[in-house]
This record gives C-alpha cells, sequence and structure tokens, in this order.
C-alpha cells in the first residue's frame, strides 16, 4: 500500500461524494478519483428551466439556514444566496423546518376559503408535530400518522366544541391535508409507516429554509470549480466493490465497472443512494455486507417525492401567497392514502408552493409515495389533464388552463430508485449507525478503511437532507485524513473545505 498517497475511489458525484473528493484534495491526498454513473454532477441535486423560471427537480431548500449549517455557510461564502436569507432575523427563526408562509386555501366544492378561518387546523397540526418529541409521545403509538390521528381527535373534541358541525368537519378535512403535504418531507406513502419515537432523531435547525437564486445546482459548479477537472469520470457504472482481498490478492479494494474494467485502489468511499443500495446491494459488494449493515439497509424507509411544476399564463392566487392549500372535504376522518390510486392518485396533492419570483406564475405540486410512483408511469398529457381538472374542482373555474408542466421522476431514475431516507417503525438511531460503519468491522486484522460510507441515509441526525450528505463526505474523508496522519501525515488535516 503506498501509505503516503493512497488510491481513493468515491463512488457517485452527487453532494457527499463531491465533498469527500474535495476535503481529501485539500488535505494533499492527489490519487482521488470520482466514478459517476451518469453523465451529470449533482446527484440528487439537479435544477432545469420551465420556460424562463428555475425549477428544481431534486433538493429544493437549505433547511435550517444557520452558522449552525455548513451548508448555509458554504453556499454564503460562495455568494449564492439572498439578502433575505443572510440577514440575522432569518437564521435564527426556530420554525422547526414548517416557513411562516403565507396561504390561500381552496375546498373541493370550488371556494376559497378565509386563511383566517383555517388556521385553528394549521395551529392544531403544528401543536401535534411539536409534539412528536420523546418526552411527549403517547407510548401506544407507533407510527407518527397513528399519533397524529389519535391525538387529533382528543384535541380537537376539546379545542373546537364550540364550532359548528360544518366547521369542524371542515378543519377536520384540513388535518388530512396537512398530512399529506408531510409525507413528502418524509418521502413516505403515508405518516403510519414513519416510527413515532425514530420520528424525534432528526434534528432541527434554527433559520427558516431558504432557495438558490440560480439554482441548487450553483452550488455543485462552485465546488466543482475547486477540483482538478479531470477528477471525474463520467458514464462509468460500478458493477462489483470487491473488498477484503478478494479478485486482487491483495490487501487492495477492486472497484470493477459495468464496461468490465477493474480498477484497484487502497479505499473506496460509496455515496450511492439508499434505494439504489437497497436494489443492488446483493451484487454490488463481494464478499457480501455484513449482516447488520444489510438488516439496516433493508429496515430503514426510502421513499419518492416527486414535484410537478405547473405553468399559468396568470396567476389565481393572491399577490403575496407563498403556498395554496387544497381542501377535500370528504376526509374528516385524517387521512394521508389514496383509496384507489389509478384513479383519485392526483388527489395525494394537497399543496403548492407558488415559485419566486412571481413574473412567470408558477406552482409546485407536491406528491409522495405510491402515488408519486403511479404519476411516474403517465405520459405527460394525462398528467397534465389531471392536474387541470383538480384546479377546475378546487377554484370553480373552468377556464384556468395550465401552460406547461415539467415533473420530476425519483423513483423511475435506475440510479436513486426513489428520493430519500426516513426511519420506518422499528428503526432507530443503531441503523444510521449501521450504515456508516465502514468495512471491514473494527477488530478484524485486514486493511482498515477498506469500504467507506457516505450519502444523507448515513447521518445520524441530518439524514434526508443536503447538509446531511454534505456532512457525510467531509466525515469520511476526515476518517482517512485521520487515519494516515497517524501512519504517514499527508497534507494539512485540519485544512476546511
Amino acid at each position: 500500500m503506498a501509505a503516503k498517497d493512497p488510491k481513493i475511489l468515491i463512488i457517485g458525484c452527487g453532494i457527499s461524494g463531491i465533498s469527500a473528493a474535495l476535503r481529501l484534495f485539500k488535505a494533499g491526498f492527489r490519487h482521488v478519483r470520482i466514478l459517476e454513473a451518469t453523465e451529470n454532477t449533482g446527484g440528487r441535486i439537479k435544477t432545469a428551466k420551465l420556460g424562463n423560471s428555475i425549477t428544481e427537480i431534486g433538493a429544493t431548500y437549505i433547511h435550517g439556514p444557520s452558522e449552525e449549517n455548513p451548508l448555509f455557510c458554504l453556499a454564503r461564502d460562495y455568494g449564492l444566496l439572498d439578502p433575505q436569507a443572510l440577514t440575522p432575523e432569518n437564521q435564527t427563526m426556530d420554525v422547526y423546518e414548517y416557513p411562516p408562509w403565507v396561504g390561500n386555501w381552496f375546498s373541493s366544492s370550488g371556494q376559497k376559503l378565509s386563511a383566517e378561518s383555517m388556521d385553528p387546523a394549521l395551529e392544531m397540526f403544528l401543536e401535534l408535530m411539536y409534539d412528536t418529541n420523546p418526552s411527549e409521545i403517547d407510548k401506544e403509538c407507533a407510527s407518527v400518522g397513528h399519533f397524529i390521528r389519535s391525538q387529533a381527535q382528543l384535541r380537537t373534541a376539546e379545542k373546537w366544541k364550540d364550532k359548528d358541525e360544518t366547521t369542524r368537519q371542515l378543519l377536520l378535512c384540513a388535518l388530512s391535508t396537512m398530512l399529506k403535504f408531510e409525507c413528502c418531507a418524509s418521502a413516505t406513502p403515508s405518516m403510519d409507516e414513519i416510527d413515532l419515537a425514530g420520528f424525534s432523531v432528526y434534528k432541527d435547525l434554527k433559520g427558516v429554509d431558504c432557495t438558490f437564486p440560480s439554482g441548487y445546482e450553483s452550488l455543485i459548479q462552485s465546488l466543482m470549480l475547486e477540483l482538478p477537472a479531470d477528477l471525474v469520470t463520467y458514464n462509468c457504472p460500478v458493477r462489483c466493490v470487491h473488498w477484503n482481498g478478494k479478485e486482487s490478492g491483495g490487501n487492495t479494494v477492486t472497484v470493477e465497472c459495468a464496461d468490465g474494467k477493474r480498477i484497484a485502489a487502497d479505499h473506496v468511499i460509496v455515496t450511492v443512494p439508499l434505494g439504489y443500495l437497497k436494489k443492488h446491494h446483493s451484487t454490488l459488494f463481494c464478499p457480501p455486507l455484513p449482516a447488520h449493515k444489510l438488516h439496516s439497509i433493508q429496515k430503514i424507509g426510502f421513499g419518492t417525492t416527486d414535484k410537478i411544476y405547473v405553468e399559468f399564463e396568470s396567476p389565481w392566487w393572491d399577490a403575496d401567497c407563498e403556498v395554496i392549500y387544497l381542501v377535500w372535504k370528504d376526509e374528516e376522518d385524517i387521512s394521508d392514502r389514496v383509496s384507489d390510486i389509478s384513479k383519485s392518485w392526483i388527489r395525494k396533492i394537497s399543496v403548492f408552493t407558488v415559485i419566486k419570483p412571481t413574473e412567470s406564475h408558477i406552482l409546485c405540486g407536491w406528491i409522495s409515495g405510491h402515488e408519486a410512483e403511479y404519476m411516474e408511469t403517465l405520459p405527460e398529457h394525462e398528467v397534465r389533464r389531471s392536474i387541470t381538472e383538480l384546479i377546475h374542482t378546487f377554484t370553480g373555474n373552468s377556464a384556468i388552463t395550465p401552460k406547461r408542466i415539467l415533473c420530476s421522476r425519483w423513483f423511475s431514475d435506475p440510479w436513486t430508485c426513489g428520493s430519500y431516507c426516513h426511519l420506518a417503525i422499528g428503526c432507530s438511531a443503531q441503523d444510521l449507525e449501521n450504515m456508516m460503519e465502514p468495512l471491514p468491522a473494527k477488530g478484524d486484522k485486514s486493511q482498515p478503511l477498506q469500504v467507506l460510507f457516505a450519502g444523507e441515509a448515513t447521518h445520524p441526525c441530518y439524514y434526508s437532507s443536503v447538509h446531511g450528505a454534505l456532512l457525510t463526505g467531509w466525515r469520511e474523508a476526515d476518517r482517512l485524513i485521520t487515519h494516515y496522519s497517524s501512519v504517514s501525515p499527508c497534507g494539512d488535516s485540519n485544512q476546511k473545505l
């Protein structure tokens, strides 16, 4: 092994792979190479255009944009953010990733509802979500969905007892609207699949979520400019990682590419999405992964959240509106599931966010779970027809016609197989710890740190987020930097990205 300058391969050119490569490169490591299956950088960060407007096919927000968030600090230092996001007020607001958006509400009877009349539902839902922490939870509830429904029934019976029956039913239906939108945050078919105790493992950061005016990919471009141009090999899918001396007869790792090429390395950092691991782990590693790591890969949830961007000739929402809530008047049972997906998948879209700047009149509809997966199978004209019918139903105005639409399709993407992870029922922080554990395990006499793991599903408390993915790339780079600092120094291990 070339101890002074080891050969390090990174599988995947998403934010975690890029951040690991840059951290290693700045620490003096020169034999670093990224293998990317596609022709693009960024992974699940993907910016597109609808007309002249920026749209995010993948990651949308910096969640918790404050000094504690390294992603925010990077974006700020690169000069990629709006002045509003940089204000102390924006950074210190503690909103638990629920921005104080100005909303318009519409019902399935074609009526616009006053925001003031719907405030009780919004307040109730946020109260319930805040109470999903370990000190408050009902130990009899296994899932977040069960907790929300059972507690909502108890609390609304008391808090809304003075409201008339029609009002109470409409507010309960609005809780279904919020619950369906919450599914998008967790990339899950239903909040019934999210472990209640595990839900609090995720750590919120202060700050009101913000976006990149020039698109999320502007961050990727800024990072890539700091790396050598030839560091990434594109269109290079990996077939198998042979570790523990298999294939090579020694202590190195051999990466077998889809084109048959074999590349020897001292270390491999695997950054592929959990969805891909779930589908391909049996062929991606030889020997197979240890049982406890494989068990955690299977236990942790990985679902789909898609977006449908819709452009209009003119807005049918208020000038100051930031979010549109759609309330079906037959959902007072507080449900986030659709009974017949093939016929009613569109009902899973309960929220549209308004895309700024407002000159282009674009909304983003959010959809998750099996309904999103079904939507991906439909031709664009069918999605557009369903969106048009949905808007006609809720506005009562059949003259409103979408100009064009643009859909994400993360479940169909063979390299992602979904969007991001969540802690499904039965998961715990230990499963995330198992995900990040390098191979071979501690105590093994083989060469250490042969295979390392990064990506959002390997962060212990920021899983599912871009800042979590970023930090895992740094973590695995630092693991190698520390290792070689104790063996033979290779540059300045304290140098920051």
